[in-house]
């Protein structure tokens, strides 16, 4: 695999499907490589940015989009070419920091989410906590970058993530509400552009009370639900 393309960008800061297409020795979470057609049609349509490619913002969202792949799909850690494997450290809110073999044992829900009321990080694993937010979220949980606040080597930026709660969340209703999160990061990044440290700053609690806000679904409905309607779509590796 080639660290570099023609227009002489690293990889990991090309679009993410170019590193999924240059990516042939990778060890795949589900045997295959992630498809993000969906995906890139709820961006197309929803997005409320549109970074020229080559800018500054076009190269860091690409750079967290290619994170974001690497931690979901590909399961050794030595394989992620957006970091700096030995060295990579992420945290919450100022919480624990954690290192890719953190993330690639457990996710990054239960990791940046750690335990509350309404989410109890400890108990989930990483296809638990995988399985339950693309249910909540069936048509995807896009990622967009809003505005680069400085650039490297400590590379702010806030961001937005959304999705439509059109599915239970635990025993919770769906109320059909676009849920946005908004948030900030910093990524202290190398010469090159890899992730040595990457810092986020979000309301977990906000989050959750959306989630929570259509009230407990009654036993006939959970009943009714008791088996997953996107059982099928999530073996089939739709990733957003």
């Amino acid at each position: 695999m080639s660290a570099t393309q023609s227009n002489n960008l690293p990889l990991w800061v090309q679009n993410r499907d170019t590193v999924i297409v240059a990516s042939t020795d990778a060890e795949w979470r589900y045997q295959q490589p992630p498809d993000y057609s969906r995906s890139q049609e709820n961006l197309a349509r929803e997005s409320t940015r549109n970074h020229l490619d080559g800018t500054l913002e076009a190269i860091v969202q690409n750079l967290v989009r290619t994170f974001e792949m690497e931690v979901s799909f590909k399961t050794n850690p030595q394989q992620w070419l957006s970091v700096v494997n030995d060295s990579f450290r992420v945290s919450t809110n100022g919480g624990t920091e954690y290192t890719a073999a953190d993330l690639s044992a457990q996710g990054t829900y239960s990791l940046f989410m750690a335990d509350s009321e309404h989410y109890k990080a400890s108990e989930e694993t990483f296809e638990s906590s995988a399985k339950l937010f693309h249910t909540t979220f069936p048509q995807g949980f896009p990622w967009e970058l809003l505005e680069v606040l400085s650039g490297p080597p400590n590379v702010t930026f806030k961001w937005r993530h959304w999705g439509h709660f059109q599915g239970a969340y635990k025993d919770y209703a769906p109320t059909g509400e676009t849920v946005e999160i908004i948030g900030m990061s910093v990524a202290r990044v190398t010469d090159d552009l890899q992730i040595i440290s990457l810092e986020h700053y979000f309301d977990n609690t906000l989050f959750l009370e959306k989630l929570t806000a259509g009230g407990k679904q009654s036993n006939s409905d959970n009943q009714g639900n008791a088996a997953c309607p996107f059982s099928s779509w999530f073996k089939k590796v739709k990733k957003s």
